[in-house]
């Protein structure tokens, strides 16, 4: 079931520095890595005892995206995880991305909230990697899905299919996402949640699943 998107005054949603209106506890952008912790606010209210965990939204991308997944993927991949790696989400959102939004996904805690964000794929199926020759770390997380990286007009880029998009979202993207939430409810070492964004990664690489 898509969930209603339930929406804060703006006073209410003004950017704090404290978690309680969103703490963005990772995220990966298009198409570098963001190994910092960055504050975000958000805008959804907090679930009620009524509602059925996560809440699915889904938005229509602009013209030259799409969502290479639905939300019964999702819910697959998720019925497969440890309860406890998962039971604690209260939404997943598929979102519209805009010109200022660098981030393929991000995990948000605050103000009852734990939310996943996915954005939106390239209809090119490309990924421009810029100037620079992708490292190797880069190529390491992109690989089994996209092509070897190749050079064009200055820029770097690799390329995916439809399916393997797919499947890039599931087996790393969305696990990824889900890491962060481990991450910021299981392990009780706070030094090490600074070092999130490779557990999260770590996550990703090591939970299999079946798509």
């Amino acid at each position: 079931m898509v969930g209603i998107i339930m929406r804060q005054s703006r006073k209410q949603t003004a950017w704090k520095k404290s978690r309680t209106f969103g703490d963005v506890k990772g995220g990966r952008r298009w198409p570098k890595l963001k190994d910092n912790i960055v504050k975000r606010k958000h805008s959804l209210l907090k679930p009620s005892e009524f509602d059925k965990l996560p809440i699915y939204m889904v938005e229509n991308p602009s013209k030259d995206f799409y969502f290479p997944i639905t939300i019964d993927d999702i819910k697959n991949v998720l019925a497969q995880l440890p309860p406890e790696h998962v039971e604690g989400l209260t939404h997943i959102w598929l979102r519209k991305t805009n010109k200022k939004e660098k981030y393929q996904g991000v995990y948000t805690v605050g103000s009852g909230v734990r939310l996943i964000t996915l954005y939106p794929f390239p209809k090119s199926n490309q990924l421009i990697l810029g100037k620079e020759r992708p490292t190797h770390k880069l190529l390491t997380w992109y690989k089994g899905y996209a092509s070897e990286p190749q050079k064009e007009k200055d820029n770097w880029y690799i390329e995916f299919t439809e399916e393997s998009a797919r499947r890039y979202y599931l087996e790393r993207l969305l696990l990824h996402e889900i890491g962060h939430y481990v991450n910021e409810t299981l392990v009780r070492n706070k030094a090490a949640r600074y070092k999130s964004e490779n557990s999260a990664d770590n996550y990703a690489f090591n939970m299999k699943i079946d798509i």
